[in-house]
């Protein structure tokens, strides 16, 4: 694919694009890269809304091409709107800790009546009655998409939930395997901690230039 030198980084649920800043100083500071923080409203806007809104932002900001970077329900959103547009601009997607293939832990909030208000629209339709296996399988046959999963277990889910297997303490590793995705890797931090992680965006960085994570000799990132 045609190199390009911008960046969008999407933020998370109960966020903002500020939770990105980090991340998008690293990646202009070590790496060169124009990086453009996207802000949508997770609770209140659907999933397809802010799909919408992603895409007019990419069109307002007159790019031809972007990688994009979406931290947790940001990557899901990354994926819907590639999804919904078949003539999205060309780019890599990288998703930290987004939960692809479900959520335990988002699925018992939707159950609970006093967390309906804090769950929003994008989260239940994206994440919870349909995840992204069902309805972005199309989207890694068209553009590399890399996924970085975190283990270590310190998090709001573990309040709510249990995890089988590794987990970053909201999301687990299996919730993260999308099928068809280029890359998957594996690293030794939070859901929170990756937006202040060096590694993590040394890694991601890694992906958008050559569409794989770094790995050492052994084959393990």
């Amino acid at each position: 694919m045609t190199p390009t030198n911008t960046v969008i980084c999407i933020h998370g649920i109960w966020s903002h694009g500020v939770s990105m800043y980090l991340i998008k100083r690293r990646l202009e500071k070590e790496y060169g890269y124009d990086v453009r923080l996207f802000n949508y409203p997770s609770v209140r806007g659907s999933l397809d809304d802010n799909a919408d809104l992603l895409s007019r932002f990419i069109e307002e900001q007159g790019l031809n091409e972007t990688h994009i970077i979406g931290h947790s329900l940001g990557g899901v959103i990354a994926l819907r709107m590639l999804s919904n547009s078949s003539d999205s601009v060309p780019g890599r997607l990288v998703c930290i800790g987004s939960p692809l293939v479900g959520s335990r832990a988002a699925t018992f909030l939707s159950t609970q009546d006093w967390a309906a208000p804090f769950v929003g629209q994008s989260l239940s339709t994206g994440v919870v009655e349909k995840a992204a296996n069902q309805w972005a399988s199309h989207v890694c046959e068209q553009r590399d998409v890399g996924i970085i999963a975190g283990t270590s277990p310190y998090g709001f889910g573990r309040l709510i939930t249990t995890f089988d297997g590794d987990n970053d303490g909201s999301v687990a590793v299996a919730e993260t395997r999308l099928e068809g995705a280029t890359d998957h890797i594996c690293m030794d931090v939070s859901h929170k901690s990756m937006l202040v992680s060096a590694g993590v965006v040394d890694q991601a960085a890694a992906f958008l230039k050559r569409g794989e994570f770094l790995r050492d000799e052994s084959g393990r990132g």
